[in-house]
């Protein structure tokens, strides 16, 4: 035997706790907005030392030791899991990017090693 079964409708919340929610998503935010532009100096400042940092040890990986790029993260420090590299054979240069925040280069010269691109400001 087959039962009917009735159409379920979504469960609304009262609408003075969906205020509640809404004004607390509000709150938290604008404090959130507030701790990025309070610390953007900082946390930019820190992704594009770690692109340096990158792009510098990678060329050095690549283009000095002579090792494949897919090795030279091998190299990086504690903390650099966010840095990705990138290498240019044609040009002898290596990229690394901190994502959406800052990218940096290094190009292998014989004679003068792996030297960054100028920050420029």
């Amino acid at each position: 035997m087959a039962t009917a079964s009735t159409p379920t409708r979504p469960v609304r919340l009262p609408l003075p706790r969906r205020r509640r929610l809404l004004r607390a998503a509000l709150v938290l935010a604008a404090v959130l907005a507030g701790l990025a532009a309070w610390g953007w100096e900082p946390i930019t400042g820190y992704a594009r030392t770690g692109a340096s940092y990158g792009a510098r040890m990678g060329c050095a990986c690549r283009y000095v030791a002579g090792r494949p790029i897919g090795e030279c993260r091998a190299d990086f420090e504690d903390g650099m899991g966010l840095v990705m590299l990138s290498d240019d054979p044609a040009t002898r240069t290596v990229t690394a990017r901190f994502p959406l925040l800052s990218r940096q280069s290094a190009r292998f010269r014989p004679g003068e090693g792996c030297l960054l691109e100028p920050w420029g400001g």
